[in-house]
């Protein structure tokens, strides 16, 4: 499902549980961005070139997971991660979603998702919900701005569409279905008989497509995962999800402004119940080229420093 940034979404988001928002950043800036990302990357002087993809190895990168993902050194607060937070074309489609401009941001994780590597774990197909079973309903929007060009075989964002209006009945159903073991009871990963359950409803896996400064949002009921590129084509995404103030208790508010003067990540949950660290791990130690604080530090609006939270906090 395409949709134009100036077109009204809700309904087909709330059918199909995703919407892709098309130039929701211009694609001047969004080239801007991935080349900070790519000038992040070859920063910390390890031999990682962007020119020259046989360089894409781990002893020439930081620590980025199989699934491309980087939430240490830092990274979750460099300027271009706050830059695109701040984008109005991307908090403004949240603003349309919860009805107010009183909104934080996660401090997520930054995807560099290069094709081809066989110098860490193959990324295997990992479909999930990012909520609770025991609690129902719409609670999260996530999303995701992608930032190079990402084509049928570039790896990136797979979804279920309608997955998440069938989730009280799937959760119902497969009551006695072991759990996936997962680190939070926010996750919940589908099993082989969940899958076949899935396919029974008549539901489909779908691969979105996306050009540099579209925003990819979707319930997070939504049954998803990401896949590698088979291409030669790099994929790099910043992921972005907001919520509410009103939803964040002022303790949340306080763990979130620590989170930021720490420069510490968060996960896509805005209201930061669980931060990062930035403590980096090569060869099971900690990374030498660690990183506490952003090569680049942000320099904020009044607007894109709100979403930090750090104004809500009643002295």
């Amino acid at each position: 499902m395409q949709v134009d940034a100036n077109t009204s979404w809700l309904d087909d988001l709330a059918r199909d549980g995703y919407a892709l928002i098309k130039g929701a950043i211009p694609r001047e800036r969004a080239d801007q961005y991935a080349d900070k990302m790519y000038s992040w990357l070859e920063g910390f002087n390890l031999g990682f070139d962007r020119n020259d993809l046989s360089t894409v190895h781990k002893d020439n990168l930081p620590a980025i997971t199989e699934k491309g993902m980087c939430l240490q050194y830092a990274v979750t607060h460099e300027d271009f991660a706050w830059s695109v937070r701040g984008e109005p074309g991307v908090v403004g489609a949240f603003e349309k979603v919860y009805n107010t401009e009183d909104l934080i941001v996660s401090f997520d994780a930054v995807n560099f998702g290069f094709p081809n590597r066989t110098d860490i774990p193959p990324n295997k197909p990992w479909p999930h919900q990012d909520q609770d079973p025991a609690k129902p309903g719409f609670r999260c929007l996530q999303g995701l701005v992608n930032l190079l060009p990402n084509g049928p075989d570039d790896g990136g964002l797979i979804v279920c569409p309608g997955g998440h209006l069938l989730s009280d009945e799937f959760h119902k159903d497969m009551a006695d279905e072991p759990r996936i073991p997962a680190w939070t009871p926010e996750w919940y990963g589908f099993t082989e008989n969940g899958m076949k359950w899935l396919e029974n409803k008549g539901c489909k896996w779908v691969k979105v497509c996306a050009d540099p400064g579209d925003l990819l949002v979707w319930d997070s009921r939504t049954p998803h995962y990401n896949l590698s590129s088979k291409t030669n084509q790099p994929r790099f995404a910043i992921y972005t999800c907001y919520m509410p103030v009103a939803d964040a208790t002022q303790e949340d508010l306080k763990r979130k402004k620590d989170a930021y003067e720490r420069w510490v990540g968060t996960t896509h949950w805005p209201n930061a119940r669980h931060t990062g660290s930035n403590v980096g791990r090569r060869d099971g130690e900690a990374d030498p080229h660690n990183r506490f604080e952003p090569v680049n530090k942000p320099v904020m609006d009044e607007r894109t420093f709100k979403l930090t939270g750090i104004p809500y906090i009643k002295v």
